[in-house]
């Protein structure tokens, strides 16, 4: 009785690995041509194959010469790092005939806890024994039941023959277009690096929900005379969804909707537009980076100063992304009498226990801001034209020589 080898046996060594990684880690690894998501199980692996030229006698496997040569000591310098792009080939495109010793014994230790000569001595996965007279007896009985089938089907009535030559024809042309939809999916999730990692439940649970965001963009809007160290406040719902997030902002004039992603462990990236803008969504892309101990996100965006028409320019700007809560209902107060009062759009947060906050979404005052530690983030140094031009974004210097040269 003999093992497995070479692409076959790594394939299915790799797929259930994964399986237990995804058990044990509780992250879902995304089985596509992307070798960035095999990355943490090979690192799992690493920790075990750079173990293997101590662990030969306990973990009965082959023998491996220890480091020699001077190398970083961390990963994937070292000499027996498995990578994200060898889990790769060997699993997904199942390309690798010959897979790396070291690659085989590890799988076979984090699944097993012994390495391939020892797991060879007493098998415990019937999918691993290359037994060619068990395949010869399969293949016997399969064929046998092909003829019975075929002889069957040539018995029955010929408009019954006719109308399963036609479910067959049409299976296979469904078939072939899903095929075709499926890889034009995955050559697209590829290309433009849509859904690169899956995040953790940690992760998830720390951007989906309420945010309050600020963005000092009235700022730029250089026809605006009472500019200087005016921001606007808006509210940001994120839901998740399979692998990314969904989301809609209000804002005081206008909404925005988009998607964020995670593109590593803690980093966002951000996608929106203007909704119900077809002509001049005005495209803005962010990145946020969690970071622990902050009760707030400095974000960098490449935005707009959403001034009116072609006065709409594009600008680099810091934003402050406040967590506000989860599980909460959000409803848009508009054309209503309180909207008149403050001349502003209203966001009503439903606590489920019924207990409502209300939000104005309206330029403001920097100055004015409850929390004190967002001010020096937003005022006139976190903005950026695209072109350099004096005067649109007000200074206090500007403002006093401005005054002075009026009296």
């Amino acid at each position: 009785m003999e093992l497995k080898s070479g692409k076959e046996e790594i394939a299915y060594l790799l797929g259930k690995v994964i399986e237990k990684f995804e058990t044990e880690s509780g992250q879902k690894v995304v089985r596509n041509s992307n070798r960035k998501n095999y990355e943490e199980v090979a690192k799992a692996l690493s920790e075990i194959s750079n173990q293997l030229p101590f662990t030969s006698a306990e973990l009965r496997h082959e023998d491996y010469a220890p480091e020699k040569t001077h190398r970083p000591s961390e990963y994937p310098f070292r000499k027996y790092d498995i990578t994200g792009n060898q889990i790769k080939d060997a699993f997904y495109n199942q390309i690798v005939t010959n897979p790396r010793p070291f690659l085989v014994d590890s799988a076979y230790i984090y699944l097993f806890g012994m390495g391939r000569k020892g797991f060879a001595e007493n098998p415990t996965d019937p999918e691993l024994i290359d037994d060619e007279e068990n395949t010869a007896t399969t293949s016997g009985i399969q064929k046998a039941d092909k003829t019975s089938v075929w002889g069957c089907i040539s018995d029955l009535p010929l408009f019954v023959k006719g109308l399963l030559l036609f479910l067959i024809v049409g299976f296979s042309t469904s078939s072939y277009f899903w095929l075709t939809e499926k890889k034009k999916l995955e050559t697209l999730k590829e290309d433009l690096s849509i859904v690169p990692y899956v995040p953790s439940k940690a992760e998830i649970d720390s951007l989906e929900g309420i945010w309050l965001c600020y963005t000092g963009s009235p700022q730029a809007r250089s026809f605006d005379p009472d500019r200087y160290h005016m921001v606007v406040s808006n509210i940001m719902n994120v839901s998740y969804k399979d692998g990314y997030f969904t989301f809609i902002r209000y804002g005081s004039n206008f909404n925005h909707k988009g998607f964020m992603q995670f593109e590593s462990p803690w980093l966002v990236s951000v996608h929106s537009r203007v909704k119900n803008a077809p002509e001049n969504p005005s495209p803005k892309h962010s990145l946020l980076k969690f970071e622990k101990g902050k009760s707030f996100a400095s974000v960098i965006s490449a935005s707009w100063n959403f001034d009116i028409g072609e006065r709409n320019k594009i600008i680099g700007i810091r934003e402050i992304y406040i967590k506000l809560g989860k599980k909460v209902t959000v409803k848009e107060v508009i054309n209503e009498p309180e909207n008149a009062l403050c001349r502003c759009k209203i966001i009503k947060l439903i606590e489920p226990d019924g207990h409502i906050r209300s939000f104005q979404l309206k330029n403001e005052n920097l100055e004015m801001l409850p929390y004190e530690g967002i001010k020096g983030l937003l005022d006139e140094n976190s903005i950026l034209l695209k072109d350099p031009e004096k005067g649109v974004v007000l200074s206090e210097d500007s403002l006093k020589s401005n005054n002075q040269s009026k009296k």
